[in-house]
């Protein structure tokens, strides 16, 4: 973004812009160049405020909320970068339903939904995300999915109008939705079960247990980088490849789980898109089957 374009965004919105963002202090990855001009919402006047002011100024724009399942290359951002955290977290329970905003974190949805008694969220707890990334890219663990317990999400359109778009208008599918094409989700419906909170929260910990047990915590990463091929799995694939372990700089394979590349330190975007790249091409010489990143690369990537 020019600095005309900054001022006048600032102009706009007051102390709700910030320049020069460091992009790895938000991503779950700890990698990223900085970005030029990040606003973080604290309500829809504001965004309506920023999409106008991009849709007249021909501008780009990206949503983000936990960063928890990005790549943001070394070189940062130039598009604005809208925030969806703080001032999006309500929750509220009513009956079998929860109404949540889109920077709540799973976590804390789901445990809104124990303490109520309410079950099917169960495999939400442990995702390191936010629950606007958590519908765009219709989240899931375990058998469960957010499409099987969203009833409709309010949405903000690329005009900065709103309005609640059903669920089944939203063409939810295998880490996808509609909402990923240039729109804001802003909070949405959820509709539950009624269960027995012991057995909600014993779930819970199992899953919790499952991702410590299984999964490289202990290291920054962005979740499963690769989407699961039909009939297999891709960490078994990557495994009977022989890449536990592989490493690119700073970026390896986990010898915990093979679907997870982690940042051992240092690691840069490169270091993650060769590592990919490198993956990819020894999983089809072994098996045969072409392996397609969940992972999102973002930003200024050349």
């Amino acid at each position: 973004m020019n600095q005309e374009h900054i001022l006048q965004l600032k102009a706009l919105l007051g102390d709700a812009i910030a320049c020069d963002v460091p992009m790895c202090d938000y991503t779950s990855f700890k990698i990223g160049g900085k970005a030029d001009c990040v606003l973080f919402a604290k309500n829809e006047e504001q965004l309506r405020i920023a999409l106008q002011f991009c849709a007249e100024n021909k501008l780009p724009y990206f949503v983000m909320s936990n960063g928890s399942n990005l790549l943001v290359s070394d070189r940062g951002m130039r598009q604005l970068v809208i925030m969806i955290r703080e001032g999006f977290e309500e929750i509220r329970v009513e009956g079998n339903f929860i109404y949540a905003g889109a920077g709540a974190k799973l976590a804390r949805v789901a445990e809104a939904a124990a303490e109520a008694s309410l079950t099917g969220l169960e495999f939400s707890f442990g995702i390191p995300g936010r629950l606007g990334g958590a519908l765009t890219m219709n989240a899931g663990a375990y058998g469960g999915e957010m499409m099987q317990v969203v009833r409709s999400v309010r949405i903000m359109e690329k005009d900065g109008t709103i309005h609640d778009v059903p669920a089944h208008d939203l063409a939810f599918g295998y880490r996808t939705s509609r909402i990923a094409e240039g729109r804001i989700a802003l909070s949405c419906v959820m509709e539950l079960k009624k269960g027995v909170e012991a057995e909600i929260r014993e779930k819970m910990a199992t899953y919790q247990q499952a991702r410590k047990d299984k999964q490289p915590l202990q290291y920054p990463s962005a979740g499963s980088v690769f989407k699961r091929p039909v009939g297999y799995f891709a960490g078994a694939l990557i495994e009977q490849a022989n890449l536990k372990g592989a490493s690119v700089g700073g970026a390896q394979v986990s010898e915990k789980h093979a679907g997870f590349i982690i940042n051992k330190g240092g690691a840069t975007c490169q270091d993650v898109l060769d590592l990919i790249d490198f993956v990819q091409k020894k999983v089809y010489e072994t098996s045969g089957v072409k392996l397609e990143t969940e992972l999102r690369p973002v930003g200024d990537l050349g």
